[in-house]
């Protein structure tokens, strides 16, 4: 029967503080070996690795079909103009770049996920509530998106039955993210260099015929919500950003984190979605929309060949973090399951949900993308408020904070849920739910994330002025 964590004492020779939980085993280096344990502080002894390997542990799973489709959404999907595009784009990405460098400093100092983190902000048994959604969102969610995407990628490629192709995909994934952080870092590196090299020949290819200036039939409000999917698209790799920097030694240098992890998730982001963009505008909606076959026609065999190939190594790169991320906010959750692989045996379950959510998704895959990517959005946004309020009122917390079971701090999911609720209601703006406010003026677009994160903001930083706290940096007796 699963158990709750409880407040442990300090481990010998780990270097955490007393009233930390330490992870068990030992796991070094080596990489065919199933890591141990699932949101445990990492002892200083286990620590290694260097900021650069961030680089292409954020720009390796952005090189995939889905990242290129949020720009074909903005042209082929909304109307947008290429440039119009290209802006909005940009900035979504240059955003998603920014705090995923901010959020990715943490991990060495305090050695563990993003999701424990979130635990200053919100409370142990608070932090059920982001670390429930990313768990989901990222386990599954993101899972079954990619898995489509690079199945479908596969299916074009080889002609393979949809379903063997997804089989095959998710396969690769779960053998990766079971073992755990070594092989998820040496995977991302070795696909680094075989997903640039295609990727740029193939967007050279695309831009070049790529017709900017095309006419085109903009919906109402199309900008913002573009902006708001690119953001989406972008921060939902922020729930994850200390998970890939936790082993690190503390003393790392923190500009070079932020550069990298930043850098990677930018760059790979703005630039495969305005690829994206071009795709729009060189080829009908229906093509472009319809998956990478649209993409790849503007291409040469060989190279279009090698693009699908590169499109489903891309899908892969991606869902290994997602499901590794995603098994480490389920043990975030508070949840201990008795045995040391814990974290893999998650990951596991969250892939067989994922394929098969992945399998019903398949004869229709396009259609609930531009949702799925809002309501990322919808409450990463306002996570991200409390989490950088909190970072705000609380400088140097001490660990002992993040695990312990009696500590509270409710402001931090009340805020989270108010944002949500009110700028949900007003702003939505999507197939399965039209706020009050673009029903009545549809130019506004969709302003949910921006309204969230603000909403949430006032109400946590009002709520702790109120009551005088929000400042505490350790337990108090």
């Amino acid at each position: 029967m699963a158990t709750r964590d409880q407040d442990v004492p300090q481990a010998s020779g780990s270097g955490s503080a007393t009233g930390v939980l330490v992870r068990e085993g030992t796991y070094g280096t080596r990489v065919l070996e199933v890591e141990p344990g699932g949101a445990e502080f990492i002892p200083l002894s286990e620590r290694h690795g260097r900021p650069l390997q961030l680089f292409w542990t954020w720009t390796s799973p952005n090189m995939e079909f889905a990242t290129i489709f949020v720009g074909v959404l903005g042209v082929a999907g909304f109307g947008l103009g290429f440039w119009e595009a290209a802006l909005a784009l940009v900035l979504g990405s240059a955003i998603g770049g920014l705090t995923q460098g901010i959020l990715s400093l943490r991990g060495p100092k305090y050695g563990v996920p993003q999701m424990v983190l979130s635990r200053f902000g919100f409370g142990y048994w608070g932090n059920i509530l982001p670390a429930g959604l990313n768990a989901v969102t990222a386990g599954i969610g993101w899972f079954a998106v990619n898995s489509v995407s690079g199945a479908l990628a596969l299916n074009v490629l080889t002609h393979l039955p949809q379903v063997l192709c997804l089989i095959i995909i998710v396969a690769v994934q779960l053998v990766v993210a079971f073992f755990g952080y070594n092989l998820v870092h040496i995977f991302e590196r070795y696909a680094f260099p075989i997903l640039t090299i295609i990727f740029l020949i193939a967007a050279g290819v695309i831009l070049s015929k790529a017709h900017p200036g095309a006419s085109h039939k903009t919906i109402p409000g199309a900008f913002l919500i573009e902006l708001g999917a690119s953001f989406g698209y972008a921060v939902g790799w922020n729930p994850y950003a200390s998970d890939y920097t936790r082993y690190f030694k503390p003393e790392t240098s923190r500009k070079a984190i932020a550069w990298w992890s930043g850098a990677g998730l930018f760059i790979s982001c703005a630039v495969l979605e305005v690829v994206g963009a071009a795709v729009g505008t060189a080829v009908n909606a229906g093509s472009a929309l319809g998956g990478p076959g649209g993409m790849t026609s503007l291409l040469a065999k060989p190279l279009a060949d090698l693009t699908l190939l590169a499109i489903a190594l891309g899908a892969v790169s991606a869902n290994v973090l997602n499901i590794y991320s995603g098994a480490l906010s389920f043990t975030a959750i508070g949840i201990k399951l008795p045995l040391a692989a814990r974290r893999a045996i998650v990951a596991l379950g969250f892939g067989i949900i994922g394929f098969f959510l992945a399998w019903s998704a398949l004869p229709n895959a396009g259609a609930d993308y531009q949702n799925f990517l809002l309501i990322i959005a919808y409450w990463i946004a306002p996570w991200l408020a409390v989490y950088f309020c909190d970072l705000l009122l609380r400088r140097n917390p001490h660990e002992n904070l993040l695990f312990s079971t009696r500590r509270e701090n409710w402001a931090g999911p009340v805020a989270m849920l108010i944002g949500m609720g009110i700028s949900i209601w007003l702003f939505s703006n999507q197939t399965k739910y039209v706020g009050l406010v673009p029903t009545h003026i549809p130019s506004a677009g969709d302003l949910t994330f921006e309204a969230g994160f603000v909403i949430t903001a006032v109400v946590y930083l009002g709520w702790h002025a109120i009551a005088k706290t929000g400042r505490e940096t350790t337990l108090t007796a």
